[in-house]
């Protein structure tokens, strides 16, 4: 990890100042050490869905992964602007995680309050807007890019953090079922506002090498909550398990490949060679936007994997449940992986958006055979698709060429 060394001095009108990014630095170990309170958020995430083993228990998932997304990528960018590790940033980025922490524990309890104890949807919302409000309190208090650009990032900032963060106080006071409905307009409107407030905004990458290496490491986070989930749903070892392990390992190999074998390089290298203002629209876009249903698709396809394995030596039918989760899921990441691809790279790869829909079209066949059965041709697809993706390989032009290159 390359860093500058700098201290902290107050500014003339008593600001904190920080130490500001530059091209080329790298992930702090303060971001790694913030990250695991991510690592266990995603776990919660898993657990909320499959207790409740129903539609309305994804949705209530995916609506709190959103939530956790919107707070991750907050402060993705923050580390871009101004190193972590450096005394006022540091501490905020030590408060924002112990809020997160925070939040994952009470993910359980952030629709339906146990008897006993404090109001679980209420603590969950708190600490929250916790984390939110420390991360808008770093640009308020330092000066770093400017008062102009200070103001222009606090002004967006608060457009989309205010009516998200109303609706989330909403559902809370009114309860289900219209809390789940709130968190999901909560979630929505925030990105809606902030795309419209970016445009023209003086934001830009400290360094792309920075922020593609954050967004690597979240995907391996979530990544790994796929290999937890074959461990989740294991019972006493005998062959249809261990055959099972063997192709759930397979299915979390396939979709890491699938995002690092090229795809990963390319648009670094791509983002790259974009001027900053191209630079900030794509990262806003392919990263802070696309990549959430590739996390979410990681996310739900590890729900999938977990409910075969749960009931992997058994020759019924996988249910629609499993099934739903197992092939939607990896629709869901390979369609966001094609997106971005498409944004960033500008190429438009083909065969992993007809295998999406392949996908999703084969969830009733998967639904009626085996659990094994359904691992087996979930992996298989995969992997087809990324033989067809070698048929074709992802191509970067010079740096400040748009790139055009289409993936058959």
């Amino acid at each position: 990890m390359s860093r500058r060394i700098g201290k902290q001095h107050p500014t003339r009108d008593g600001r904190p100042t920080a130490v500001a990014s530059v091209e080329g630095d790298r992930v702090t170990s303060v971001e790694l050490f913030f990250d695991l309170a991510y690592v266990f958020g995603f776990t919660q995430v898993s657990r909320l869905m499959a207790d409740s083993h129903s539609a309305m228990g994804v949705l209530r998932g995916l609506t709190v992964l959103a939530l956790l997304w919107w707070s991750w990528t907050a402060y993705s960018w923050l580390a871009n602007q101004l190193h972590a590790d450096e005394g006022f940033v540091r501490g905020a980025m030590f408060t924002g995680v112990t809020a997160v922490f925070v939040v994952a524990v009470v993910v359980p309890e952030a629709y339906a309050d146990r008897a006993g104890g404090l109001s679980g949807p209420l603590i969950f919302v708190a600490a929250y807007l916790v984390a939110r409000l420390t991360h808008l309190t770093v640009y308020l208090l330092t000066s770093v890019g400017g008062p102009a650009a200070r103001r222009e990032v606090v002004q967006t900032v608060c457009l989309s953090i205010i009516p998200s963060s109303a609706l989330l106080v909403a559902g809370v006071v009114l309860g289900s079922p219209w809390q789940v409905w709130c968190v999901l307009a909560a979630v929505t409107v925030e990105p809606v506002i902030a795309n419209l407030t970016t445009w023209g905004v003086r934001s830009r990458i400290s360094s792309a090498t920075h922020f593609v290496e954050r967004h690597r490491l979240v995907v391996i986070l979530a990544l790994g909550e796929s290999t937890v989930a074959i461990g989740v749903g294991a019972g006493p070892i005998d062959i249809p398990l261990l055959t099972g392990v063997l192709l759930a390992m397979a299915i979390a190999i396939a979709l890491w490949r699938a995002y690092f074998t090229e795809l990963a390089s390319a648009a670094e290298r791509a983002l790259c060679g974009l001027d900053d203002r191209d630079r900030s629209r794509a990262a806003h876009h392919g990263y802070t936007y696309l990549h959430l249903p590739i996390v979410a698709g990681i996310v739900v396809s590890a729900l999938g994997i977990e409910t075969a394995m749960a009931h992997i030596s058994g020759t019924g039918a996988f249910g629609l449940f499993g099934a739903a989760a197992l092939a939607g899921g990896a629709a869901l990441y390979l369609t966001g992986t094609a997106l971005f691809a498409r944004r960033v790279v500008g190429v438009v790869m083909g065969p992993r958006l007809l295998a999406a829909l392949i996908m999703v079209a084969a969830t009733a066949v998967l639904s009626r055979i085996p659990p094994l059965a359904a691992l087996g041709v979930t992996a298989a697809l995969l992997f087809g698709v990324l033989v067809l993706d070698r048929l074709s390989p992802i191509s970067v032009p010079e740096a400040g060429l748009r790139p055009t290159t289409l993936v058959a």
